[in-house]
């Protein structure tokens, strides 16, 4: 049986909007680790089971982050933006963020602005 996401929370996003931004934030330190996509699907699935499950936009297919690397999310909250189109999840990181080894997706500067 499919986990599906009650009528509350479909009510609460943004209509039309079949991709949803998902930023994961470190619930401990606050470092943005990584931003991924969430459906609909894999939004219930992370509200049901509190793991993160993102939407694979290369593989469309569901994906738990670290179901094969071991480097997985415990979802400690889910917040939703005022507009109702992205989502910021602090979570409980257990390795690396991303998949290139690096704590944090984001470790490549741009220049100091």
């Amino acid at each position: 049986m499919a986990i599906e996401l009650s009528a509350q929370v479909s009510a609460l996003l943004k209509a039309g909007v079949e991709l949803i931004p998902a930023i994961a934030q470190d619930a401990q330190t606050g470092e943005v680790l990584m931003l991924a996509y969430m459906n609909y699907q894999s939004l219930a699935i992370t509200l049901e089971t509190g793991r993160a499950t993102y939407w694979s936009r290369s593989r469309n297919e569901l994906w738990e982050k670290g179901a094969t690397s071991g480097h997985t999310q415990k979802v400690i909250s889910i917040a939703l933006d005022c507009d109702g189109d992205a989502l910021l999840l602090k979570v409980e990181q257990t390795g690396a963020a991303c998949h290139t080894g690096d704590h944090t997706c984001f470790h490549t500067s741009l220049g100091d602005q």
